[in-house]
């Protein structure tokens, strides 16, 4: 028989980290017996590790509070028990920090079977300065003045580099940013209507459910890229960060001055000034390089290392030659071709991975356009342009898992490889460095361990339906509100962090975690590992199974 009252367990996952010679496991070990057998709940990912049931120490349970005080009755034996929780949580040592450069496995992935390695450019080997947003930003909201005709008034409204997080939604019809987990659910707390935060009855007056349908999201076809039949369009790149609060500023302006408008028409209108002013955009980084990119002194050593390991290298991008050759000239130097066997460049990602009717043309660098010559071999030092991966792989003859190709993109650059040619795949998310950083802050560890805690003890006490219980639930509840709004709040004071909700994986987590084998911080994180090192997926504890020391 369980006990009445189950296990606290920590809120300490077991991260899927890779660190040289390092194999570092992310948990607190707690002993356990036999008796209490409920179960435990985790996120994706996560593992749970404890003592042997004979070890000796503090026990773990709520049932061992429970045990002292075996049928609390008043206010004051719920109190009691609250204070015996605290207690036991202020004695538990917080988990070891997360290291910022480390490699997180979703996906078993053995290096020795890669020949290929393939990148994108944008935000996987040229990393922009935050003043890039800025100027994606200004260089938009002037052309919604100048050639959309709106306002001038917009001209004032500046760009706010905290206010999103990439991996949001924005609700075309509603006109509302918001951010969901896994699941679909709204996270209740980050919906705005401009950047005005909703309050949690008018979503649900609007939404009629936390939950959304599916064909809701993602259109009635289900698939991983966005439907024009779905409501909801997905921000899930870096560039989007500045569109989004453009879009916000101008929701918010239309809103305080009363103006009608027609939220589906303000996004688009919003996308369009932002793709369009990418060219200028490129001069302009083209022009004070240094002012834009971060130098990465370590992609040469990189490079060098693949290559002296007889690792074919390629760079698939949708930039143009010019802006790629000055960036990556910066980054590498003037010969940096030579490290490539093949250069593709504006390859209309995802339409590159999707599309086989798009042939594959030679790039003119004396009259910056292609030639209309038929390509019967992809030659090293040569620039291409367009084309599609069929042709790649049928011209190279590299396919499947010999392929591991880098980007920062789940979808343009991730989804299509893996699901339909079944190349290896790796995602560079720069954000998770300062995630990280809030991860390792002893604050946060302080207040994620104790809000585990003190949501085991609600469960544990709920069914009770004495007053003295509900009187002193509604003040925990209360507190748990509280822990969980600070939770989130460190990491972006609006959204949260890019790969948690309140406690499950957002939507942007379960897509990166689907569609890419690794993931990090920065493409060089990998020179610390072997060309023939196996990064492995930790085993984590699912809802229904055991605890053991051995997971």
């Amino acid at each position: 028989m369980c006990t009445a009252a189950g296990p606290i367990f920590s809120a300490i996952l077991r991260q899927n980290v890779h660190l040289r010679n390092v194999y570092a496991v992310r948990s607190i070990s707690e002993p356990r017996s036999q008796s209490q057998c409920r179960g435990l709940s985790t996120d994706s990912g996560a593992a749970v590790t404890r003592a042997s049931p004979g070890a000796t120490g503090a026990p773990n349970s709520v049932a061992t509070a429970l045990a002292q005080f075996s049928n609390p009755k008043t206010v004051s034996d719920f109190q009691e028990l609250y204070k015996s929780t605290k207690k036991k949580f202020q004695s538990k040592k917080l988990p070891v920090d997360v290291h910022p450069d480390a490699v997180f496995a979703c996906n078993e992935l053995d290096l020795s079977e890669v020949q290929v390695y393939g990148f994108d450019y944008d935000y996987t080997l040229a990393c922009y300065k935050p003043i890039l947003e800025d100027l994606l930003y200004n260089l938009a909201r002037e052309m919604l003045v100048k050639r959309f005709r709106y306002p001038e008034d917009i001209l004032d409204l500046e760009y706010e580099p905290n206010f999103a997080v990439r991996g949001l939604h924005y609700d075309v019809e509603k006109g509302l940013l918001v951010k969901l987990d896994s699941f679909l659910q709204l996270q209740l707390g980050s919906v705005y209507r401009g950047r005005t935060k909703l309050g949690a009855d008018e979503v649900l007056k609007l939404y009629h459910n936390r939950l959304l349908p599916i064909a809701y999201v993602e259109g009635p076809n289900n698939s991983y890229r966005h439907n024009t039949n779905s409501k909801m369009v997905q921000l899930a790149d870096l560039f989007s960060v500045p569109e989004m609060c453009l879009l916000c500023n101008i929701i918010e302006y239309f809103e305080r001055n009363r103006i009608d408008y027609n939220p589906e028409i303000v996004f688009h209108d919003t996308r369009t000034a932002m793709g369009s002013c990418h060219p200028i955009m490129h001069g302009k980084v083209m022009v004070n390089t240094a002012k834009y990119i971060e130098r990465n002194p370590k992609l040469v050593k990189f490079f060098e290392k693949l290559q002296n390991a007889g690792k074919n290298l390629f760079l698939v991008t949708n930039s143009p030659f010019s802006f790629v050759n000055c960036g990556m000239t910066f980054l590498v130097g003037a010969n940096w071709r030579d490290f490539f066997d093949v250069v593709i460049v504006q390859a209309r990602k995802p339409k590159f991975f999707t599309d086989e009717s798009r042939p594959i043309r030679l790039f003119d660098e004396k009259t910056r356009s292609h030639l209309w010559d038929r390509v019967s071999k992809l030659e090293k030092g040569k620039i291409y342009y367009e084309g599609s991966v069929r042709q790649l792989q049928e011209l190279k003859g590299w396919r499947g898992h010999s392929v591991l190709y880098f980007g920062d993109h789940p979808y343009s650059d991730l989804a299509d490889v893996t699901l339909k040619h079944s190349w290896r795949t790796g995602a560079i998310i720069s954000e998770l460095a300062h995630e990280i950083k809030t991860l390792n802050r002893e604050d946060f560890k302080m207040s994620a361990n104790w809000l585990q805690m003190l949501t085991q003890l609600i469960e544990d006490t709920q069914d009770d339906e004495s007053e003295p219980a509900q009187a002193c639930l509604r003040e925990w509840m209360e507190e748990r509100d509280q822990l969980r709004n600070k939770t989130k709040n460190v990491f972006n004071e609006q959204f949260g962090s890019v790969f948690r909700t309140y406690h499950n994986p957002t939507y942007f987590s379960r897509r990166l975690f689907r569609f890419a084998d690794i993931y990090t911080s920065d493409i060089t994180n990998l020179l610390k590992f072997s060309t023939t090192h196996t990064f492995y997926p930790r085993r984590g504890v699912m809802p229904h199974e055991y605890a053991s020391h051995f997971i």
